[in-house]
């Protein structure tokens, strides 16, 4: 055994011992870029991290979450067995980069919050649309959680489920105007335009954009997608309803966001959001920060939404808890990313599938085991007296 893989087990050893105790935890190997495998923990071993070479083992020998991530992205370590696993345990590695975390939040007080976030949404979201579509449910493309009744029925339907909820929540009928923040793929907009509903759909996605307008065109949707942030986003007229699909997480600013949607919106008329949401605001991982999403956006913190809208004219209608249901959802996305990887490799290469390996894997997890939630939320803009 070398010096340095020696060290990196000692390393893994105490870490182990310290934080699961002598009889708790994980069992799973080590191997080095020589092909020596080491046991850390008792019984049978659920996986292995396998150094490629020396900078996989220095990576190791950080013991940090962040550089471990990136070291699996580059191909210089490698994880054989269950992934699952591998993540549910992932505090055991350290996460602080506080300098890395402040930048993250002062970014956008520097360049412009609509500005840092064109940057951050086309990082993630200006990828070609087909990437999305290896994993997303067939029927919408929705790049939200689905609402299951049952854990065995597929995601399409729970999608379906979901959207029926948001246009019956928000009253939308034939003929009205609705507003979709974040249009994505389409999901809204394609199926309130086929029931008549002229969506708005609102993208800072040039690939999203560009879909969702060849969608309309080719389905002769009575629809709009247009390149604009929400806050740039001046309507000739007042909207009869405002959705918002999975978007809060990135608009965090309660206060103005809530102020615009009063703004856009009919008296009388009524939002729609879903969104996943964290105890804490801004508790995101470092990786999260820089690989999936970079901008200073954070899954909603419910209480401290619902106190902007308690102090906004809007009156909360309902509030509906969907953790189970994302993770059910993530792990669909999950099944399904993994069903196409040779493609998703072949075309966008390896790092950008173990980038969304770790993530939706991650979702899955932290949203079964409620380190994560997700909710539904209805507010209503009363007429004045």
């Amino acid at each position: 055994m070398s010096a340095k893989f020696s060290d990196v087990v000692s390393r893994f050893e105490k870490r182990h011992a310290d934080y699961f105790g002598p009889a708790a935890g994980p069992a799973f190997a080590l191997q080095s870029p020589d092909g020596i495998v080491h046991a850390i923990g008792r019984g049978s071993q659920a996986f292995t991290i396998a150094a490629t070479n020396k900078a996989g083992l220095d990576a190791l020998a950080t013991l940090d979450r962040l550089i471990v991530a990136e070291a699996y992205l580059s191909g210089n370590l490698e994880i054989e067995g269950d992934l699952l696993t591998v993540v549910r345990n992932r505090t055991f590695f350290s996460d602080t980069h506080p300098l890395a975390t402040a930048w993250h939040f002062i970014k956008p007080k520097i360049m412009g919050q609509t500005k840092a976030d064109a940057g951050a949404i086309s990082d993630h979201y200006d990828v070609e649309a087909d990437f999305f579509l290896f994993f997303l449910d067939k029927r919408h493309r929705c790049y939200s959680h689905g609402v299951f009744e049952r854990d065995d029925e597929s995601l399409e339907d729970a999608i379906t489920r979901k959207l029926d909820f948001a246009i019956d929540s928000i009253g939308a009928k034939r003929g009205d105007r609705v507003l979709d923040v974040g249009g994505g793929w389409g999901a809204f907009t394609q199926y309130a335009g086929q029931k008549g509903i002229r969506v708005t759909s609102l993208t800072i996605s040039r690939e999203s954009e560009r879909y969702m307008k060849d969608l309309i065109q080719r389905e002769r949707l009575p629809c709009e997608a247009i390149y604009e942030h929400l806050y740039e986003h001046q309507p000739s007229e007042p909207y009869d309803a405002i959705v918002i699909v999975g978007v809060t997480e990135h608009i965090p600013d309660y206060d103005r966001s809530l102020a615009k949607y009063e703004s856009m919106l009919k008296p009388g008329g009524k939002v729609y959001a879903c969104a996943s949401a964290k105890r804490k605001k801004y508790d995101v991982s470092s990786f999260q920060q820089r690989h999936i999403f970079p901008g200073n956006g954070s899954p909603m913190c419910l209480h401290d939404y619902l106190r902007a809208v308690a102090e906004s004219p809007f009156q909360l209608e309902s509030v509906h808890c969907d953790g189970h249901s994302y993770a059910l959802t993530a792990r669909h996305w999950a099944e399904g990313l993994e069903r196409n990887r040779e493609e998703i490799e072949r075309r966008w290469g390896k790092a950008q599938y173990r980038k969304f390996r770790l993530y939706l894997w991650g979702a899955h997890d932290g949203f079964s085991r409620d380190d994560i939630q997700a909710y539904r939320v209805v507010m209503g803009l009363p007429k004045p007296a």
